[in-house]
């Protein structure tokens, strides 16, 4: 019984820890993100909290109706930047965030 104990106890202590460690690396910049990531078995994804570490680490502060933080970007021919709280009041923003990959 008591081995059973400990074993159990370690199955646990790891898995916290394994969340630990997933839950660090979703907090880095992205690219390292990417790079550490990739790396991570497949069913992994299925046996960690994925989903919700995922939420906590990257979900931000911005909640359905709020005002769109202001920002400003390059133009795609690099000649200007655009920022965001110009457009204001003058016409409908749209902003599309996704990957096209």
């Amino acid at each position: 019984m008591r081995t059973t104990l400990k074993i159990l106890a370690g199955l646990i202590a790891a898995y916290l820890l394994l969340s630990a460690a997933l839950l660090a690396i979703m907090w880095q910049p992205p690219v390292r993100f990417a790079k550490v990531i990739a790396k991570v078995p497949g069913p992994m994804f299925m046996v960690l909290p994925f989903g919700p570490l995922w939420s906590l680490a990257r979900g931000g502060h911005v909640r359905p109706g709020d005002m769109a933080p202001d920002f400003d970007l390059e133009t795609l021919d690099k000649s200007a930047r655009v920022r965001l709280g110009s457009f204001q009041g003058r016409e409908p923003v749209v902003l599309i965030f996704g990957s096209y990959t």
